[in-house]
Formats: structure tokens, C-alpha cells, sequence
């Protein structure tokens, strides 16, 4: 068979070689084959008695892109009709061996080689369909082998272990390689199977543990829950009891140990390490048994100290000596810094050596002290060597109860560059009553003015090389004034009135603070104006306001955290005011309304009303508001007042109120030539008497009867009747007068 084989093989090569040599296409013409094909040129596999299969071949036509199927014109012949026979490409396998299959059309040849064999059966596993190990079984009991009948010849066996696909239906039982060999898991049942050529054998596998337990010993007892200290070591040992209680084994140095944390324990072959404090649980493991045992680990001091411990922050070439302490439950501190384990998580930045840290490039570390199973962390910043320190601003003001925060102060390089120390810098107010510093803020809590320092910290601790610069010491300040709140600001009632071409000066202004306490702030006033009506004006003595065109505007004042609006109007010039009355009589309780009306240079006139700010001589007397003025008291004042600086006034007198007027006598019989004195009595609202008879207009209705002096003396000069009539104030008084000479 084999000779068969190589002589097919031979002859496939010359088949092949004579194509080559003389293709179809040396001669053609348009029209003609150039070359055939099969669809597919691998190799064929046969089986002998399995269902014939079917070949197909094309021609490559000249001068044409696609190809023809010439399969059933093309002249097919097998180099071994034994082995296959073929049909129109129809192969049929008549028995083992190897052939080559060739189609011949228009002078091309196309070959494709063929092998057939028997069909596979009865693949088995060996050495037995079942077994029963135990765990920890050499693998040279554990080596499984794969066989199959047919292929070549009929009932030939072959081993195929290699060749099948291995499988294991419980890998956490056993495990199967690709060559067969098993390896034991865990206790318990599994399938293992190989499947070759379409065929599948299983073969049982039964895992027993060869021991019933395992125990963690600590000496010659059963290891339990044991307590150690940082710096302690132990050697544990793994006993195993064999099945059936025949004895027991130490398996210590073959099992497999575990920790569960190896911060604070490691194991290695049953010997334990101390790591650090805390809790672990050791276990250990041996063909399939296992068992733990809890380490219970502490420090023998309850704290570590680092002196410093906050973070620090050093320069270029400085050094930092630390001091480390550890204290017990006793609270005595004992020094550990020559015994302590010091590291740095970045020794490009900063070194470390029994407790000096040393600075020797830009970035940060973390300086770590262990001792006893405890440890401390302190963080280090390296910073460039710094000549000076600078805020970004220097000073602000608060109201009472506000906060702010702190400004950012830079470090100046040796470049100029700046560098941010706002979280390093440490500050400090000169007067926490008045503002104090906390979170980063400042905080306004009095009125007054205070001084913000801050300062890098100047620790004793640190040592910086002679001769190099250093901003250890230096420091930058922030001027806080601190503010009462003002609950309002108090102006004019009334719009302000501005003459055009005129300054005038800027209203007045009383501030109330929260507390009640008023101030004149007119002069700490900031003013602004809208439009373009009227203009502020600076000068050296103080700021004016200047009308500009008639209208309006409006003038906006601010103080501290106050703001007031004040109307203002703009008007032409006037030439002059006239006043009516100017003089006013008035009875007690008694007003009189002042009209005043102004003239501008145009001729136009305005009615000022209240806009003169009258003002009275003796309130007492007589009072004024607005245009009104009413009487008080009996007596005389002067009314004065002004307007675009055109002063006026009125004068004012207040009498008492006339209210009864009579004559002592009413009628009179007068011999002619005799002469009768008239008292009148006016009584007024005060109560008060007094005769007016020379103070009352008299006339008499025939003065060539009676006639009446200015005085309120009669005269009778001629036999008749008269009547005199007296008119005082707003009163009336008559007298009748007959003059005869008849007694």
C-alpha cells in the first residue's frame, strides 16, 4: 500500500509538470481552451462504501472572461481503478489507497489527487471503561489511551489518543490534557470522553481524598485563634489523619499555605511572619482537605508621634528634623526616631535618614515613620528657592457681620515667576475683635480698621543653609476696614431747583446707621447725575452741580452700601419776585396764604408756592409753612425767604379777634351847645376789655344836629335828631342823639 501511494504521488508530479511544460494556450487561437480547472484542486477524502462524489472541471476559453462547465464532455481516468473509480466526475471508493484523477479536454489536463479508506468504528478508551482513584495518585496511573478500528484496512486498530478532542464533565473533579492524561482534582464522579472522526468513548472517573481532614497545630495542640505581637514569629505544622484512622501524617512542607492578608502576616511552609497589626486568616490546603486558624495581630504601643505632623513645606537645600514617639498604654512617650523605620515615597524630592529630611528637588513626598507594627505619614512640599512674598491685593473694606476671602499670596522666584503659597501661608489678625481669619475667610465683626498678616511658618525645626535667601520670616499684610451698616440714607424732601449757567451745591445728606447713630455724610458722598440737563463740577474746595438746559435730571448719591436719588430741575434766571401781600394783619389761630410769583428775563412769570422756603422772625408769633403763615401769639414778625438768591418778606402783625363791640349809652338827650364823651368797649377772644371809642371811625348822619369827633365826642349844636354811627374792626355800634332844648 505504501509503494502504491508513492508511486501515485510520482506520477501526480509528472501530470503536473507535463502541464506546465505544455500548455494548452501556446497555440491557440480566439476560441480556444487555454487551460481547465477543477472547482475545487484539494484533496479528496473517500470512504469506502459511504455515498460516491461528484468532481467539477471548466475551461478557460480564449478571448472570453468567464468560464465553461465541461465536466460531462471532459475524458476522465483514475490512475488506480482499485482504489477509485471515476464516471463524468463521479468518484466511487472501491478500497484503501491513494489515486490520482485526471480530466482531459481539447488538449488541457487537470488533475486532483484522491484518497480513500475504510469507515472509523469501535473507538475505545483504555485501560478500562471506569476507574477509582484517590487524590494525590501518580500520573502515571492517570495516563488514558484512545483507539480505533478501520482506515487503512478494515479491522486494523490505531492509536489515536493525540488525535481525539479530550473532555472532562467535572473539571473541579478531574482534568484531562490533549495527549490523555488526567489530573485529580477534588473528590467526587466525572465523564471523561475523546471524540475522533465522528466517534465518542467515556470513560468513569471516581475521586476519593486519601485523607478525612486536616489540622493547623501550634506545638502538639490543635491551633486556635492565636494572638501575636508586632515582631513575633511561629511555626505552625499541617497534620493529616490517614482514612480508616491508621495513623496520621505531617504534610506541613508538602501542603499549600495561604494568608489573607499579607500586611499583617506571611506564611511560607507553615513558618509564620509578623507584619504588621491587624487581623489574618492563615489557611493550608492538601489533596483536598484544608483548614484555617485566625492570627490575631497587635502593636505593643497604641500610638506613633511625629513631630512635626502637620504638613510642612520646605525650600531648595533646607533640612526638617523630625522626632518620632511612641506611646503605650501606660501614656509614657518613648523616643523611637533612631529605631524607627523612616522612608520617603519620592527620594528625588526630598531623602530621609533617622528622622532629617532633606530637601533636594521641586515636587512632594510623604515622610513615613513605622515602629512596632504602627506607622505615621507626614507630607513634604519642595519648593524653589523664593525671594520674596506678595498678595494680590492689600487692602478692602467689610460691613459688620460680612466675610470675604483671603487674598492669594505668590512666592517670587528667583526668575520673577511666581509661585502660589495661599494654601501654605499661615494668617493672622492684628485684632480679632474688629475682623478675625477662619476657613480661609476674613470676617468682619466690629467697626474699626485692622492689619491681616501672613507668614509662612518659621518652624525651629527647620534649617536652612547659611547664605541662601529664604521668605521664612517675611511676611505680607491686608488692611481690613471694617464698616457699621447704614440702614438709610436722608435727603431733601423736595426736587433741588438749578438755574442754568449756575453752580450750586450738592444736597445734604444725614446717614442712619443700624444702630440709630445719624451723621452728616454729605461731604463723604460719591455723586453721579443722569443725562445731559446738568453737570457735576470738582474743584479743590468740593463738588458743585451746574444747570445746563431746562429740563430735569437725576442725581444718584452713594455711601458705603447706601444709595439715594434726588429729582432735580433746571430753570431759566429770574429777574425778580413779587409777593402778595406784604403785609398781613392775622387774629390768633387765624392764616393767610402768601402768593409769590417769580418773573423770568423773557417776560414769563411762574407761581413759586413753597419754593421760597419762608422762614419767620419769631415763630411765636407767627409760624409759617409752606406759603402759609398763621398767627400764634399777639404781636409783630417777619416773614423772609428767597429763591435763586432774590430775597423777599412780608411783614405780619396778629391782633386778637374782635368779638363784641357795645356803647355804654345808646341814646343821648342833648341840650344844643352841650357836649357827651362816647365809651365804646370792644371785648376779643382773650377775654380782655377795652374802651376804643378814640380807636372807631365815627360819623354822624346830620353833622349840623350832632356832630362826632374823631375821639367819640359828641356836640349838640341844633334842636333835631341824629344818629352817630361807630365802625371798629369788623363791628358795628350806633347811638341815637336828640337834641332839644326842652327839659
Amino acid at each position: 500500500m505504501i509503494r502504491q501511494k508513492r508511486a501515485m504521488r510520482i506520477l501526480a508530479v509528472l501530470l503536473m509538470i507535463a502541464a506546465i511544460a505544455f500548455p494548452a494556450n501556446v497555440f491557440a487561437a480566439t476560441g480556444d481552451v487555454t487551460s481547465i480547472s477543477f472547482d475545487d484542486a484539494t484533496k479528496k477524502e473517500l470512504i469506502i462504501g459511504q455515498s460516491a462524489k461528484q468532481l467539477k472541471v471548466y475551461a478557460t476559453i480564449e478571448g472570453s472572461t468567464s468560464k465553461k462547465d465541461i465536466t460531462a464532455s471532459a475524458d476522465w481516468s483514475s490512475s488506480d481503478e482499485d482504489v477509485v473509480q471515476v464516471v463524468k466526475g463521479l468518484m466511487t471508493a472501491k478500497s484503501s489507497g491513494d489515486a490520482i484523477i485526471t480530466a482531459t479536454y481539447g488538449g488541457a489536463v487537470a488533475t486532483v489527487e484522491v484518497s480513500a479508506s475504510y469507515p472509523y468504528s469501535k473507538l475505545a478508551i483504555e485501560p478500562a471503561k471506569t476507574g477509582t482513584y484517590k487524590l494525590g495518585d501518580a500520573a502515571s496511573e492517570l495516563k488514558l489511551t484512545a483507539k480505533v478500528a478501520g482506515g487503512d484496512e478494515k479491522d486494523k486498530v490505531t492509536d489515536v489518543t493525540t488525535l481525539g478532542t479530550w473532555t472532562s464533565s467535572s473539571s473541579s473533579v478531574v482534568t484531562v490534557d490533549s495527549a490523555g492524561q488526567m489530573t485529580l482534582v477534588g473528590a467526587g464522579t466525572a465523564t471523561v470522553a475523546v471524540k475522533y472522526q465522528g466517534l465518542t468513548a467515556t470513560y468513569k472517573v471516581t475521586v476519593e481524598l486519601p485523607y478525612s481532614s486536616l489540622e493547623i497545630r501550634n506545638g502538639s495542640s490543635k491551633a486556635s485563634d492565636l494572638e501575636l505581637i508586632v515582631g513575633d514569629s511561629l511555626t505552625l505544622k499541617a497534620i493529616a489523619p490517614a482514612s480508616g484512622g491508621s495513623g496520621e501524617h505531617e504534610v506541613t512542607a508538602d501542603a499549600t499555605w495561604t494568608t489573607s492578608s499579607e500586611s499583617v502576616v506571611t506564611v511560607d511552609k507553615g513558618v509564620l511572619t509578623v507584619v504588621g497589626a491587624g487581623k489574618a486568616t492563615v489557611g493550608v490546603k492538601y489533596l483536598g482537605v484544608a483548614a484555617t486558624v485566625d492570627i490575631y495581630v497587635r502593636a505593643p504601643y497604641e500610638a506613633l508621634v511625629v513631630t512635626p505632623s502637620e504638613e510642612a513645606t520646605l525650600f531648595m537645600g533646607e533640612t526638617l528634623k523630625l522626632t518620632a514617639e511612641v506611646r503605650d498604654r501606660a501614656n509614657s512617650s518613648l523616643d523611637v526616631s533612631g529605631q524607627a523605620k523612616w522612608t520617603s515615597s519620592n527620594l528625588l524630592a526630598a531623602t530621609v535618614a533617622n528622622g532629617t529630611v532633606t530637601a533636594k528637588a521641586l515636587g512632594s513626598t510623604t515622610i513615613k515613620a513605622e515602629h512596632g507594627g504602627i506607622a505615621k505619614d507626614v507630607k513634604i512640599t519642595v519648593y524653589p528657592t523664593l525671594k520674596s512674598l506678595e498678595a494680590t491685593k492689600d487692602e478692602t473694606e467689610l460691613y459688620k457681620g460680612e466675610s470675604e476671602a483671603l487674598p492669594k499670596v505668590s512666592g517670587i522666584k528667583l526668575d520673577n515667576s511666581k509661585l502660589d503659597l495661599s494654601s501654605d501661608v499661615k494668617w493672622k489678625s492684628g485684632d480679632d475683635e474688629i475682623a478675625y481669619v477662619e476657613n480661609g475667610k476674613v470676617i468682619a465683626k466690629s467697626a474699626g480698621t485692622v492689619t491681616i498678616t501672613a507668614s509662612l511658618p518659621d518652624t525651629a525645626s527647620v534649617t536652612t543653609p547659611s547664605g541662601d535667601v529664604s521668605v521664612r520670616g517675611k511676611t505680607v499684610s491686608f488692611k481690613v476696614t471694617v464698616n457699621e451698616k447704614i440702614l438709610v440714607l436722608i435727603g431733601p424732601d423736595e426736587a433741588v431747583s438749578l438755574v442754568i449757567g449756575e453752580n450750586s451745591p450738592l444736597p445734604s445728606v444725614t446717614a442712619v446707621w443700624e444702630d440709630g447713630e445719624e451723621k452728616d455724610v454729605s461731604s463723604l458722598m460719591t455723586w453721579t447725575v443722569s443725562g445731559s440737563n446738568a453737570v457735576i463740577k470738582k474743584t479743590d474746595s468740593g463738588s458743585t452741580i451746574k444747570g445746563l438746559l431746562k429740563g430735569s435730571a437725576t442725581l444718584k448719591g452713594t455711601y458705603l452700601n447706601k444709595s439715594i436719588n434726588v429729582n432735580v430741575k433746571i430753570e431759566q434766571k429770574i429777574t425778580k419776585i413779587v409777593v402778595e401781600p406784604t403785609s398781613v394783619e392775622l387774629n390768633m389761630k387765624s392764616s393767610k396764604a402768601i402768593k409769590s410769583t417769580a418773573f423770568y428775563a423773557d417776560g414769563s412769570k411762574v407761581s413759586l408756592g413753597s419754593k421760597v422756603n419762608w422762614e419767620s422772625s419769631n415763630p411765636a408769633v407767627a409760624s409759617v409753612s409752606g406759603a402759609t403763615v398763621k398767627g400764634v401769639s399777639i404781636g409783630s414778625a417777619t416773614l423772609s425767604g428767597s429763591y435763586q438768591n432774590i430775597p423777599v418778606s412780608v411783614q405780619v402783625t396778629v391782633a386778637p379777634k374782635l368779638t363784641k363791640l357795645v356803647v355804654e349809652e345808646k341814646s343821648l338827650k342833648l341840650a344844643p351847645g352841650t357836649v357827651s364823651k362816647i365809651k365804646v368797649l370792644a371785648t376779643y377772644d382773650t377775654d380782655t376789655v377795652t374802651d376804643v371809642a378814640t380807636q372807631t371811625l365815627w360819623t354822624s348822619s346830620k353833622p349840623n344836629v350832632a356832630a362826632v369827633s374823631p375821639s367819640g365826642q359828641i356836640t349838640a349844636l341844633a334842636e333835631g335828631k341824629a344818629t352817630i354811627r361807630g365802625k371798629f374792626g369788623s363791628k358795628n355800634v350806633t347811638i341815637s342823639v336828640n337834641v332839644t332844648t326842652k327839659k
